[in-house]
């Protein structure tokens, strides 16, 4: 949903061909008159009932390209109420689906039409800096994720500066641009290093090339700050003992977004669906915690050894741990697993296939075949800690 900054070029047909370059596809709808805003959007039949048809994995939101550099009166009245009614509508029809906001950029030398009235436009870098703000606002405010184009063309200006990503109004995307765009929807949809990309269009392969790298470093290299993997699925959870009931366990889950279901196996014999348990042990002594989340047809699942005792002890361990990105094409990281030391992954049969020390938080399955594995991280006594399905595309 968009206006004349998706249309030229044609953006959507240009992500399909870099997608279709690395052997992975989109099929896509869009409605893009020009100078078109979320507000009219919002009110728009035709966008209203592509939405409403469904089954959608993501739905790209992109505001006209002034109004997210205006003054904060009125976006709070124009834009940011508009964006809401559309995410809402989005989750209602599509509760699987990730919305996306599609950062734009600064005009080439500033808005001169609104510089008087608003200095802050005056400049590309002003008019840049207010609009990456307010399309941040309005991703962490709709818990949506962020395709950063207008952070990979500041960095492209910066230190590509010979390529022109303007058009001669210096406010739409040449094909540069375009590119540039089509690179980083396509490192967000796909969580894939964008220097897999082989599509060039009609671009000098070397131009191509660096707009790809400069995706890398803003796109890839940064996933978590633009909300990529944020609300995937993580099974981590902490518990306490009740007070005076040390044997009555209370269990929280670290997922804090709506969505999935719980299931909890209390490792004996009892189980649970409830998304905050409260169990009752009849005996002392370790059990192994499982829980596993389902959302959207994904599962994640994790077991934790607890102890068990009669004393009016509260432990809360809580270990905070994210393996990005998954589905992956090559590495997988692993951030803040300071106690994590060995690894092992297993096919879905279970057959080993691998089984060896973390080597600087990061593991490589760029060797595997495409599929799903299980992945389960240990500390040095070998205890598994963490297990996770992990993708390799």
């Amino acid at each position: 949903m968009g206006n004349s900054y998706t249309e030229v070029n044609n953006l959507p047909s240009l992500i399909k061909n870099i997608a279709n370059s690395t052997g992975n596809d989109i099929v896509y709808d869009s409605n893009t008159p020009g100078g078109y805003t979320l507000q009219g959007h919002a009110g728009n039949n035709i966008s209203q009932s592509k939405i409403m048809q469904g089954n959608w994995d993501f739905v790209v939101l992109q505001e006209q390209s002034q109004i997210p550099s205006f003054p904060d009166n009125y976006v709070n009245t124009n834009m940011f109420p508009y964006a809401k009614k559309l995410d809402s509508l989005i989750n209602h029809y599509n509760p699987c689906a990730e919305t996306i906001f599609y950062m734009t950029w600064g005009r080439k030398n500033g808005d001169t039409s609104n510089c008087a009235s608003n200095p802050v436009v005056c400049t590309y870098i002003g008019m840049d800096n207010a609009i990456r703000n307010r399309y941040e606002m309005m991703a962490n405010q709709n818990l949506a994720i962020l395709s950063p184009v207008g952070a990979v063309w500041r960095y492209i200006r910066t230190n590509f500066p010979s390529i022109e990503l303007y058009s001669s109004d210096e406010s739409h995307p040449s094909l540069e641009g375009s590119y540039a765009a089509a690179c980083a929807f396509y490192t967000v949809i796909f969580r894939e290093n964008p220097n897999l990309i082989t599509y060039n269009s009609t671009l000098d392969p070397v131009v191509a090339a660096q707009i790809r790298a400069a995706t890398q470093v803003v796109v890839y290299n940064q996933m978590a700050q633009w909300n990529v993997g944020k609300y995937d699925l993580d099974a981590h959870f902490s518990y306490n003992t009740v007070v005076n009931s040390p044997m009555k366990i209370q269990f929280t889950p670290n997922y804090s977004f709506d969505g999935p279901n719980y299931f909890w196996d209390f490792g004996d014999g009892q189980t649970s669906t409830s998304k905050e348990p409260i169990h009752q042990y009849n005996n002392t002594g370790n059990f192994s915690v499982k829980l596993t989340l389902e959302k959207c047809g994904e599962t994640q699942n994790i077991i934790q050894s607890i102890a068990v005792n009669n004393l009016n002890t509260h432990e809360t361990p809580k270990i905070k741990t994210t393996i990005f990105p998954n589905p992956t094409q090559d590495y997988l990281y692993i951030k803040g697993g300071e106690n994590l030391v060995y690894y092992q992954i297993t096919d879905a049969s279970g057959r080993l296939l691998k089984n060896e020390k973390i080597s600087r938080n990061e593991i490589f399955i760029g060797n595997f075949s495409k599929g799903k594995y299980l992945l389960f991280l240990k500390d040095k006594n070998q205890n598994t800690i963490i297990t996770q399905q992990i993708i390799k595309k």
